[in-house]
């Protein structure tokens, strides 16, 4: 009991979004799926366990809703007996899957592996962020006129000079309307990934652990450079969404974009060949 009343308090001085879906967690009976053609996968660790059901609810208050809901967790504990907010969105959907730990890229890798040939998308999901209504209906909107390109809210521009990529902190935030291999998607507010791309993904392997080990969206981005398909933004490529309170407090951007760990894994991760890709979109001589 004063687990729940310290979860209650929690979500009322978070603001009226995080109450919302508290409420949701604590009263509502439908299913958290639905009959959109899409996955949507997340992952969460540590203490986010403790919120992640928000941010599941979010998703299910949509004006869509995804065919498959899956949060992959590395703790068997958790999956053999969650918490009992986890343990009604099980109940109303949701999918509850163990996978060893591929650090960030335990959101993505684990679903692309499970499906021999990927007939559906892929919308991948950060676990500290309350997505809006017409999330996931505003990308499948995108995917339907561009299915062969990534979709993405958030984004980059990435920035080159003298064949080779500049550090991170120097690339222009948001995107131009058009597909380019030189937008880089960021995935705290949701990327979709068509099932070609998944299948790429699936080939490329194991790969990231050599050369982004944190960094799933540089290897992402590497990837789908590498298959041919333009990355296009939602909007102009600056959507964010309300934060978890909390917990990004305890997330990668600290490590890789002020520690500047970005910079080291995308020197590690990007081939000649992938930058003259990139360089072909950049304006400019």
């Amino acid at each position: 009991m004063r687990q729940l009343v310290r979860g209650w308090v929690q979500a009322a001085v978070a603001g009226p979004g995080v109450l919302y879906c508290a409420c949701r967690s604590r009263f509502a009976t439908g299913p958290v799926t639905g009959e959109a053609p899409v996955v949507v996968s997340l992952t969460s660790y540590g203490g986010r366990i403790r919120t992640v059901h928000w941010v599941v609810e979010a998703m299910a208050r949509g004006s869509v809703r995804p065919e498959r809901l899956i949060l992959w967790l590395e703790d068997a504990q958790t999956v053999a007996d969650p918490p009992e907010p986890l343990a009604a969105l099980v109940r109303r959907g949701l999918e509850m899957r163990l996978t060893r730990d591929w650090g960030p890229h335990k959101k993505y890798y684990p679903y692309v592996c499970s499906v021999e040939h990927h007939q559906v998308p892929l919308v991948i999901a950060d676990d500290d962020v309350l997505y809006g209504k017409t999330w996931l209906a505003d990308l499948l909107e995108a995917h339907e006129g561009h299915p062969e390109e990534v979709i993405t809210y958030r984004a980059h521009r990435m920035a080159l000079a003298d064949g080779a990529i500049l550090p991170y902190a120097q690339w222009t935030p948001g995107a131009t309307p058009e597909a380019s291999f030189a937008t880089f998607p960021t995935g705290v507010s949701g990327v979709l990934y068509p099932p070609r791309v998944l299948d790429a993904l699936r080939e490329a392997g194991t790969g990231f652990t050599e050369c982004a080990p944190m960094a799933d969206d540089v290897w992402l981005h590497a990837i789908t450079v590498r298959y041919g398909a333009g990355i296009r933004p939602v909007s102009d490529g600056r959507t964010t969404y309300r934060p978890v309170p909390g917990a990004r407090l305890r997330g990668l951007k600290f490590r890789n974009v002020l520690g500047g760990g970005n910079d080291a894994q995308i020197a590690t991760t990007y081939t000649a060949q992938d930058i003259a890709r990139i360089r072909e979109d950049q304006p400019g001589p």
